[in-house]
């Protein structure tokens, strides 16, 4: 199972995003074939990537394959563009969550 950890700050004007943590692997499918490994890992690495490429926003990030381990968590303060991206990996985990269940892959949000 895919552990998700999305760090947020509730405001007013609703939730930002200020990263997001992952461990395991869904099981759906063996190694190479697991279609839930794989849209994970894909949503939240063009989210790392895109910060990069299209924003000045400070991050830290780290990868470990073999455990399905992925931390990534921004240092400076968080642009409009950066929180759209942030959204959009939210709304496509959560998705992700909602089709295959909490069997391959179990969301939390932690309050920073």
């Amino acid at each position: 199972m895919i552990q998700v950890t999305i760090f947020r700050n509730s405001t007013d004007n609703g939730d930002v995003y200020t990263g997001v943590e992952l461990l395991g692997h869904a099981g759906f499918a063996q190694s190479g074939q697991d279609i839930v490994c794989a849209a994970v890992s894909a949503l939240v690495l063009n989210m790392a990537n895109s910060v990069e490429t299209f924003t000045e926003d400070g991050y830290e990030g780290e990868m470990d394959e073999r455990s399905g381990g992925f931390k990534f968590h921004f240092t400076s303060e968080i642009s409009p563009g950066s929180q759209l991206l942030m959204n959009s990996l939210v709304l496509g985990i959560r998705n992700i969550g909602k089709e295959y269940g909490k069997k391959y892959i179990n969301i939390q949000f932690k309050e920073v």
